[in-house]
């Protein structure tokens, strides 16, 4: 069970094995610690000094994030006791040639779901300008084979992701002022959206690579920096158009989000409101197959691509965030998506999107330890 807390001035306690959220003394919520794996806290919640050791003793996975939603810091289980899993990871650091293999095949998978997402938009929504997107991009996954560093792998994902996003507005119904990715701060609702899926996404794909006893550091196609989880950002990326970005256009097509979801937040001044903005699991645009403000704030890196100004109302000026009902909704809608259970051919069984995170964290370490080669991404059909 992954539970989100967000009521400002709430204090979590310990009472006999459970805890419990508390605002003065009305109470919000139980918490059974037993069918507890993630506990997320935004913004203004604290933890008793009971409650925190209860959380450490269970290991239970709990996330500290600004109020809008911003990662700040979590409390971590106990570390991984396989040092020898761990001592294989950050040696492979020096071998060139299994990062370069594995930068290649993140990226072929990140470029392939990007592709195919697009042309499911040019079917669905009638957009020819998405499949000439879509086809750029499967230009690049064939020059992808002959790259002959990491680097030149970045720079093909950085062209691919600049292509993507550009054939990726083509998905909405309505124009929402998305018109490329900017990330920091997001200045129109879809960019709003779409960072902070991301990061609920990055704390799905940590929970993973904890749970297959894996170092969230050492990674190839992120480079290694001081507190970066860059195995944790790698394999995130086959899951960004997957269940993000699928998501965030379920969201406004099914109109889930409206332009009353959202604020433009100008230094200095009130929040002012946006009045005119003209069962997520069954949109079939977002099914994996057809068929079934703290400027020190870790953040999550740029997908390299360039910065976005609007030709409307959203100027690409100010930040635009979410108001606290939307927040919500996003948040039931990221929890359902993530129970969606579709079949997977390599593990030949149907997976929940959650399952499938932790599969490939496994499937990840089954390649550190040498039982099999390449890594197979997880790709819509």
């Amino acid at each position: 069970m992954i539970v989100y807390i967000r009521t400002q001035g709430t204090k979590i306690i310990k009472e006999g094995q459970h805890l419990v959220v508390r605002k003065g003394n009305a109470t919000y919520h139980t918490l059974f610690t037993y069918k507890l794996k993630q506990l997320l806290l935004f913004g203004n919640i604290e933890i008793t000094h009971g409650a925190l050791c209860q959380l450490m003793r269970k290991n239970i996975d709990t996330v500290y994030l600004t109020k809008t939603g911003r990662y700040l810091g979590r409390l971590t289980p106990t570390e991984s006791k396989n040092i020898f899993l761990q001592k294989k990871q950050f040696l492979l650091l020096d071998n060139s040639e299994f990062g370069l293999r594995m930068a290649k095949s993140i990226i072929s998978g990140k470029l392939t779901n990007m592709a195919t997402f697009l042309m499911r938009i040019k079917r669905s929504r009638k957009q020819k300008d998405a499949g000439k997107s879509a086809k750029q991009i499967l230009t690049l996954i064939h020059q992808l084979e002959n790259a002959a560093s990491i680097d030149t792998v970045r720079g093909y994902e950085g062209r691919g992701s600049t292509i993507y996003f550009q054939g990726l507005k083509q998905g909405f119904i309505q124009n929402m002022g998305f018109n490329k990715r900017v990330r920091r701060p997001p200045t129109d609702p879809v960019n709003a959206v779409l960072s902070l899926l991301y990061t609920f996404l990055m704390n799905r794909v940590y929970a993973g690579v904890r749970i297959a006893g894996l170092n969230p550091y050492p990674g190839f196609l992120h480079t290694i920096d001081y507190g970066r989880y860059s195995l944790v950002l790698d394999l995130m990326e086959e899951f960004r158009s997957i269940i993000a970005d699928t998501l965030t256009i379920s969201l406004f097509n099914l109109k889930i989000l409206q332009i009353d979801d959202f604020e433009i937040k100008i230094p200095g001044d009130k929040d002012i409101a946006n009045p005119n903005f003209p069962d997520v699991s069954k949109d079939p645009i977002g099914m994996i197959s057809p068929q079934s403000s703290d400027s020190n704030c870790f953040d999550l890196p740029e997908q390299r691509v360039n910065s976005f100004t609007a030709n409307n109302k959203f100027a690409g000026k100010y930040p635009v965030k979410l108001k606290s009902p939307g927040f919500k909704r996003v948040i039931d809608a990221f929890e359902r998506k993530l129970t969606t259970n579709f079949y997977y051919p390599p593990a030949d069984r149907e997976f929940s999107y959650s399952d499938v995170i932790i599969y490939q964290a496994r499937h990840y370490r089954k390649i550190i330890e040498g039982e099999i080669e390449h890594y197979q991404p997880v790709l819509l059909k």
